[in-house]
């Protein structure tokens, strides 16, 4: 099923279990994140995640007014009551990819729903950080859209010899948005369509993968990006 956030009793139920289980240090964290500033308050990681035993992180630009602000549901979630959401979760499932291996992210976590400032991705930096070293089991990280890409990168530039040292890959390719995918020519728009789509069946791979070396800095697929948008 699609959309499920938008059903008061799904949402309560999620809300009602938002610190228990594996996602409990994970929301604990943003309530932190929440108290800091005037930035406002992040959503929370649903229960229906991996919490700190996923096994994928999943990067998008920034909470959309479904996830954050007065209307939102207050999770980042595969469920919210947008299109944007709800593609995402058919490429998920297309590629065998289960939502409960998966915690997702944004590169600036506070809502605005507008494209980050160069400050604002940097203000991002430091709770990803935070957040990977939740993650003791994180193997792959996705990395959707412009703006996610550029707020990684920014990582990276202090954070690249820890990634390295985890063996942690990372796919760059589209957001899954209508935004990012409309283009009047069909073609760019299948090949738009099929990077998300081999980004996430490499990721699939990855996490399906027996055993993973960590720390194995000599990982073939640790540099592969599938395109941006």
């Amino acid at each position: 099923m699609a959309r499920r956030m938008r059903d008061k009793d799904f949402r309560d139920y999620q809300w009602a279990r938002r610190y228990t289980g594996r996602v409990e240090r994970i929301n604990r964290f943003i309530d932190e994140l929440g108290a800091k500033d005037g930035a406002g308050h992040p959503p929370y990681i649903p229960p229906m995640c991996g919490g700190v035993d996923a096994l994928a992180l999943s990067i998008s630009r920034d909470p959309g007014p479904k996830a954050g602000g007065t209307k939102g549901s207050g999770f980042l979630s595969i469920e919210n009551d947008d299109p944007s959401a709800e593609r995402m979760g058919q490429f998920f499932e297309e590629a065998g990819i289960d939502y409960a291996e998966v915690v997702p992210w944004n590169a600036y976590p506070w809502y605005i729903n507008s494209d980050p400032t160069v400050d604002q991705l940097l203000a991002g930096v430091e709770p990803l950080l935070d957040l990977i070293g939740l993650m003791a089991r994180l193997r792959v990280v996705l990395v959707h859209g412009t703006a996610a890409d550029r707020g990684w990168k920014l990582f990276l530039r202090e954070n690249l010899d820890l990634i390295e040292r985890r063996g942690v890959v990372w796919l760059s390719t589209y957001h899954t948005s209508r935004q990012a995918l409309r283009t009047p020519d069909r073609v760019e728009r299948e090949l738009r369509e099929a990077s998300i789509r081999n980004a996430l069946g490499l990721a699939a791979a990855v996490m399906r993968a027996p055993s993973w070396p960590a720390g194995n800095s000599r990982q073939p697929s640790r540099w592969t990006e599938t395109g941006t948008g």
